[in-house]
C-alpha cells in the first residue's frame, strides 16, 4: 500500500484538497479527526493528559480544547508532551486503518507531518500552500480566534519553504478549479508509481 502524506500549513485547504481525492475515490485519513477521537474515547490518552496538564484538561468528559491550546501554543515544551501521547496511538490507528483499504494509495492528511516526523512512514508527500495573508483570511472566516493566535500556531509549524523541499508534490490553493486540476495531475503521476 502506497501512503501519501498530505500536509500544509494551518488555513492552506488540506481539507479542501483531501476532499478532492476523496471524490476521485482515494481513501483519506484525517490524523486531527482521530486524533480527537483518541483523545475523547482512549482513557490511558485521558489519564496521560490529566497528568500533564491537570484536572482542566476535561469538562464533563470531553477536551477542553481552549484551556489546552492556551496552553501548548503558549509552551512548545507542554505541545511536544502532548504529541508523545497522542501521535503514537494515532500512528498505530492510522497502521490498521490503513491495511483495511483497497485502493492504489492512501492519503494521510496531517497538519504537523514534518514537525513531528510523520513524514518518514510516507511513501511520498504532498504539501498544500497559499499565501500567508490568505491563509490568516481564511481562518478568521472559518473560526473564532484572533491573528495573534493564528500567527501563535504558524510559528509553531514549518514554513511554506521548509516542507517545499522535503515534499514530493506541491499543490498551491488560491483557486478552487486550478486546485482540482493540480489534484487530478498529481493523481494521475501516484497511479503510475503503484
Amino acid at each position: 500500500m502506497i501512503i501519501v502524506g498530505l500536509t500544509g500549513g494551518i488555513g492552506s485547504g488540506k481539507t479542501t484538497v483531501a476532499k478532492q481525492f476523496s471524490k476521485l475515490g482515494i481513501p483519506v485519513y484525517i490524523a486531527d479527526d482521530e486524533a480527537k477521537k483518541l483523545m475523547r474515547r482512549s482513557k490511558i490518552i485521558k489519564r496521560k493528559l490529566i497528568k500533564l496538564f491537570g484536572e482542566k484538561a476535561y469538562v464533563e468528559g470531553e477536551l477542553n480544547k481552549p484551556y489546552l491550546a492556551n496552553i501548548i501554543f503558549n509552551d512548545k515544551g507542554y505541545l511536544e508532551k502532548m504529541n508523545a501521547i497522542v501521535h503514537p496511538k494515532v500512528a498505530r490507528h492510522f497502521e490498521k486503518w490503513a491495511q483495511k483499504q483497497n485502493a492504489p494509495y492512501v492519503i494521510k492528511e496531517v497538519a504537523i507531518l514534518f514537525e513531528n516526523g510523520g513524514d518518514k512512514a510516507c511513501d511520498y508527500v504532498i504539501t498544500v500552500t497559499a499565501p500567508i495573508k490568505t491563509r490568516i483570511k481564511r481562518l478568521l472566516k472559518r473560526d473564532v480566534t484572533s491573528k495573534e493566535k493564528i500567527e501563535a500556531i504558524m510559528k509553531n509549524q514549518w514554513t511554506d519553504e521548509e516542507k517545499i523541499k522535503h515534499s514530493h508534490f506541491v499543490i498551491e490553493n488560491t483557486d478552487l478549479e486550478n486546485t482540482i486540476k493540480q489534484v487530478l495531475e498529481v493523481h494521475k503521476k501516484l497511479l503510475v508509481k503503484e
